[in-house]
């Protein structure tokens, strides 16, 4: 098969944009040949368990699903009764960026609630959690939160501690969307464990594609008696891979060792390279008219842009608006993003903000 695209060619839409990196690509061409028990019998999904085991700790168990979409869907699911519901910011993925999955799939209800930061606290949280006996509202039993957010924000551990001791007060559970934990480990300069299990979390979404792998996620349950099923709606949520020592093999070359934060540390930098280059531009003059909307703290930058620049921008370099009506961009960087490619960005922002 020829190359059907330029492998030169890099932009700030997702993270998801990004290759497989070289080492987790090796990783799936070692675990292949011969023939290994289908459905998770295998011995690299054994391994991966002894992995995840040695960042949470012993007691937990992980279970390896194909997508984001899938690992938070399924895990809040086994979380919850039929009459249950799920307390998240509005901006939360499970709200905006799912497609109805949890309320189609899962069943389970959605209880929003607006924040400017993507971040809840427990007083956002007591907004919706509410109701309990009444038979006329959906039960919320489940807190859900992101680390780092959809807005690149990031939960200190006593924040994360705060939202688990007062969801466990009032009978709730905690969830976390780690679509980009390793970014948000990173920031934070913290054992994974840290501002998860020992935190108060009970289950987990643990992200694998954003930081260097082909597709693979895992669900991580840290107290056991926060979901049950697991095993069950696994499969029937058609997450349960056939050939799953291909997801675990993904999972172990990142975890078994350092590659998951040497990727993340790399596009957090390239993001603060990205931000501190455009403010020396904004400070010089080179660069006009461009505000940032939030604290970059992880792999993300978040801007609003004058009228028509970010058309002109995208003619050169991919990204996604993130608010149109106010102007609202989103810059993401991943573990292949390279400074030349944020000085080209950063050059061509300059010359369309100052023609």
């Amino acid at each position: 098969m020829s190359i059907q695209h330029d492998p030169a060619i890099r932009g700030f839409a997702s993270d998801n944009y990004s290759g497989v990196h070289p080492e987790v690509l090796a990783a799936i061409a070692e675990a292949n040949g011969g023939h290994q028990i289908a459905y998770g019998e295998d011995a690299y999904t054994e391994r991966l368990q002894e992995v995840f085991r040695s960042h949470f700790g012993e007691g937990i168990e992980a279970f390896p699903v194909f997508n984001g979409t899938g690992a938070n869907v399924t895990a809040l699911q086994s979380m919850l009764p039929r009459w249950g519901a799920v307390i998240a910011a509005s901006s939360a993925h499970i709200n905006v960026d799912e497609g109805g999955a949890p309320e189609r799939i899962g069943g389970f209800k959605i209880l929003a609630v607006p924040t400017d930061d993507g971040k809840l606290t427990p007083e956002l949280v007591d907004r919706e959690a509410w109701g309990w006996g009444d038979e006329h509202r959906a039960q919320p039993l489940v807190v859900s939160i992101t680390q780092s957010t959809e807005l690149g924000t990031l939960y200190t551990v006593d924040e994360i501690r705060a939202l688990a001791d007062h969801a466990h007060e009032r009978g709730m559970r905690l969830h976390l969307d780690g679509a980009r934990i390793s970014n948000a480990a990173a920031a934070l300069d913290l054992p994974l464990r840290a501002f998860t299990r020992d935190a108060g979390v009970d289950v987990l979404s643990f992200g694998g594609t954003k930081n260097g792998a082909m597709l693979g996620e895992a669900i991580v349950v840290l107290d056991p008696e926060a979901s049950t099923g697991l095993t069950y709606s696994r499969k029937f949520n058609m997450q349960l891979s056939s050939k799953m020592r291909f997801v675990s093999a993904q999972l172990i070359a990142l975890l078994d060792g350092d590659l998951w934060l040497r990727n993340a540390k790399h596009a957090n930098a390239m993001a603060r390279r990205l931000r501190g280059s455009i403010e020396a531009g904004i400070a010089d003059g080179s660069i006009s008219g461009v505000t940032f909307t939030q604290p970059t703290q992880s792999n993300g930058v978040f801007a609003a842009l004058p009228d028509g620049i970010a058309d002109s921008l995208r003619e050169s370099f991919r990204f996604y608006d993130w608010d149109a009506a106010r102007g609202e961009v989103r810059w993401m960087c991943g573990f292949d993003t390279e400074e030349s490619d944020v000085d080209a960005f950063v050059a061509e922002l300059a010359r369309l903000t100052t023609a």
